[in-house]
């Protein structure tokens, strides 16, 4: 009995402790478990980000796999988009755009078939378009999906631009 005595004060604590060494640390401002593989994916990811918000048409071709390929989330082919047809589109869809702010939660590092990465988040992107009627600012929020292939140390985007 005086065993139990002693034991009582110290259980809240042990129990609290135990809950602290299973929780998942998360990478900073996401929510994706903290690991080295995971923070070189958004990593990645982040340098995508900026291409974007500095309209680096280069720099996204660069991080584009020759295999990229977007089927626009439907079954009409009209607008589907592959390497060939992307400096095209990111050059049309910059040219009319003087300013992009593009923020993204990270919501998720999944592994896919053929060694694929699949990073699930959520962004929000502002951008300033010149109109007949002037500059006008616009926001879109949505859920997207960026589809990765490992090259090497580094990853390329196979779909989701």
């Amino acid at each position: 009995m005086d065993f139990l005595r002693r034991l009582l004060p110290v259980l809240p604590l042990s129990a609290t402790l135990l809950c602290l060494s299973c929780s998942k640390q998360f990478v900073p401002n996401t929510d994706v478990e903290d690991n080295p593989f995971n923070r070189k994916v958004i990593e990645f990811c982040e340098e995508y980000r900026r291409a974007v918000e500095r309209r680096n048409v280069g720099l996204l071709l660069k991080l584009a796999d020759k295999r990229y390929y977007e089927d626009g989330g439907n079954v009409d082919p009209t607008d589907d988009l592959n390497y060939d047809e992307l400096k095209e589109y990111l050059v049309e869809r910059f040219r009319s755009t003087q300013a992009i702010r593009y923020e993204i939660r990270y919501r998720r590092v999944g592994r896919g078939r053929n060694d694929e990465i699949y990073v699930d988040y959520t962004y929000s992107a502002s951008y300033k378009m010149i109109t007949e009627d002037g500059d006008v600012w616009r926001r879109s929020v949505a859920d997207n999906r960026l589809e990765l292939a490992p090259r090497g140390d580094t990853f390329r985007i196979l779909a989701g631009m």
